[in-house]
């Protein structure tokens, strides 16, 4: 019985994320279809990361196994060609060893959060960044951004709704960059809370406009409390951009 890791780019515009859910389609509801029209076998395919509705990915990762013997590259090339014309697509496939797991073997995520600073509106861009009007402070925000760098309690960016058993967590990176009229915020680390790459930007964007200083960051996350943190930057401007594994 071969295992195999995949991954994954998709567009999250029309999704409702990564997981099966009733509302609409998924990337893991569209993989599990292909799988199941290119050998016939019923499988559940595990994610590194469970990304939320109208997030996009550069390369998710996921794992899962097969009853019978099939090369890396035909799985691929099978399953690219029954997504069409789902807005996934398979860049990578390789066999793994049985114990392999997408999500607990994971040791690094990143994720890129794309803000486009400008007055005009978006047209290539809409659903695929943030528009934001009001001058943003790049340098400001990614000043401000070490404050978070490091083991720290999270509950001020957490979701309400996230289901991991502790707020602790260990951010790797946390970087802000401007090129003209775009502006990259870089994050990573081992694992993330539910939503807290986007109210992390949420309350950075507050810090680019004036509103709060790395100060104003700081006491929010000192406070352990999520009505302290700034708003949730949209899902569309976000990607899961590569996860590492040892």
């Amino acid at each position: 019985m071969p295992s195999f890791r995949i991954t994954i780019e998709y567009d999250g515009s029309a999704l409702v994320g990564w997981q099966r859910q009733t509302n609409g389609p998924s990337v893991q509801q569209y993989i599990e279809e292909a799988i199941f029209a290119f050998c016939g076998e019923e499988v559940r395919i595990q994610g590194a990361g469970r990304t939320d509705a109208g997030v996009h990915a550069l390369g998710q990762v996921a794992s899962f196994a097969l009853a019978s013997d099939r090369r890396p590259e035909v799985v691929k090339n099978a399953l690219n060609f029954h997504l069409k014309p789902a807005p996934v697509a398979i860049l990578d496939c390789r066999e793994v060893e049985a114990d392999f797991s997408a999500r607990f073997s994971a040791t690094r995520r990143h994720y890129l959060y794309r803000i486009i600073n400008r007055q005009a509106p978006l047209t290539l861009e809409l659903g695929r960044a943030w528009h934001v009007k009001r001058e943003l402070d790049a340098e400001a925000m990614n000043n401000a951004a070490s404050v978070l760098v490091g083991v720290h309690d999270f509950t001020t960016f957490r979701a309400a709704a996230c289901q991991a058993k502790s707020p602790l967590k260990t951010l790797d990176r946390l970087e802000v960059t401007r090129s003209g009229v775009l502006i990259e915020v870089r994050t990573s680390a081992q694992s993330f809370l539910h939503n807290q790459v986007r109210a992390m930007v949420g309350s950075l964007s507050l810090v680019g406009t004036g509103q709060w200083t790395a100060d104003d960051l700081r006491a929010a996350l000192e406070a352990k409390d999520r009505s302290r943190a700034g708003p949730n930057a949209p899902p569309y401007g976000l990607y899961l951009t590569q996860v590492d594994y040892s």
